[in-house]
């Protein structure tokens, strides 16, 4: 019989779970309460090198998982956040002035997020209209930032997606579906417009609208012939991917 652990067991029991999370978080500020960030630097996880400003509201309490990888830095005014999910950062990551993660978030390492970017893996359940909205708790889908990846100023990453490897977010955009290694997407929501063809260039793509149940994604791809010609060519895609990015 597998044994149990002290978790596991508080799980289990929704009474002792509510006063537990109760003697934890703020029942107001929902952030824990002050005698529990004393001892944050016990069971706050950080890499050798790390550095998070002392202007930044960390709102992570010790009943989920948080790492912040050597040579990392938060920036001042940001808010890391990992009360309904995990939030790792790898190496070499830098988060910028003013961002909100909140989590569940796994970023990977050399990733750089620019002033005033949201990533977040939550998302408020609405659907009753019997009920007050902030009645009706939330939902929760993990955010993949992969390794060497630029999100621009302002940007916003909805529950659910993936950044695929070396891939950049335009400034402004929202993201609401992945992105595929090597492109670049903008806009609101966010469209694929560029892709790396290991052809040692970046390609433009101008997406042809599709009905978005279909895995068919339709590309014309601009290709510079002459100083004087230009050439369209039309390409057909066929992806099974679990995430559309044509819409």
């Amino acid at each position: 019989m597998e044994k149990k652990t002290f978790k596991q067991r508080i799980k289990e029991k929704p009474s002792l779970k509510q006063a537990v999370y109760r003697l934890i978080m703020h029942p107001v500020k929902t952030r824990p309460n002050w005698w529990i960030r004393l001892f944050d630097f016990i069971y706050l996880k950080r890499g050798k090198g790390s550095v998070i400003y002392r202007s930044v509201r960390k709102d992570l309490p010790p009943f989920n998982h948080f790492f912040l990888g050597k040579y990392s830095v938060v920036e001042d005014f940001s808010c890391l956040n990992n009360a309904v999910g995990d939030l790792t950062i790898g190496d070499y990551t830098r988060v910028g002035l003013r961002n909100t993660i909140i989590g569940p978030v796994n970023i990977g390492n050399h990733v750089n997020l620019a002033q005033n970017v949201t990533v977040t893996g939550l998302n408020h359940n609405y659907q009753d209209v019997k009920k007050m909205i902030d009645e009706q708790g939330v939902n929760t889908q993990p955010v993949v930032i992969e390794d060497d990846v630029w999100v621009g100023a302002n940007s916003v990453i909805l529950p659910g997606v993936t950044l695929g490897k070396h891939c950049v977010v335009a400034a402004g955009s929202v993201v609401s579906h992945s992105v595929p290694s090597y492109s670049i997407c903008a806009g609101c929501p966010a469209k694929v417009i560029k892709t790396y063809d290991f052809g040692k260039r970046w390609k433009k793509q101008y997406p042809v609208i599709i009905n978005s149940e279909n895995s068919y994604a339709i590309y014309l791809i601009k290709v510079i012939v002459t100083p004087t010609e230009t050439l369209y060519l039309c390409s057909i895609r066929i992806e099974l991917i679990s995430h559309n990015f044509i819409t």
